[in-house]
């Protein structure tokens, strides 16, 4: 097993990696809408989607992959009003249909608005 870290996603804010690849694949740790700095983009599910998406994306490049062999998504949000929103811009970035949950929860790390993980091939 290999860490995955990279500057151009935020810093793991817990005793956790931003992934770890595994075998043929990565497995990322949730990422909520925070920039590279760590700071929470603005109250909007889609803005904090589409950093989620960047920030995966760059764990995905940094690991030797992209987002287009993503096989499993989970996803997280915190009102369920917002789901045709969070899929708008989920779709832009995950376009090959994987395997997906999506769950609404009571609250996020730092307010957000959304997290989503992946795992993602290395082949």
């Amino acid at each position: 097993m290999e860490k995955m870290n990279t500057t151009n996603a935020p810093a793991a804010i817990g005793p956790y990696s931003q992934g770890i690849t595994a075998g043929d694949f990565l497995f990322t740790s949730g990422q909520i809408g925070l920039t590279p700095a760590g700071d929470l983009v603005e109250d909007n599910i889609a803005a904090q989607a589409e950093q989620a998406l960047k920030n995966l994306q760059a764990i995905a490049q940094a690991a030797g992959t992209d987002l287009s062999k993503t096989v499993k998504s989970t996803c997280f949000i915190t009102d369920m009003n917002n789901f045709a929103a969070f899929n708008t811009v989920y779709s832009k970035y995950i376009t090959t249909s994987p395997a997906r949950s999506c769950v609404a929860v009571r609250s996020l790390p730092k307010d957000a608005l959304c997290e989503i993980e992946l795992v993602i091939s290395l082949k």
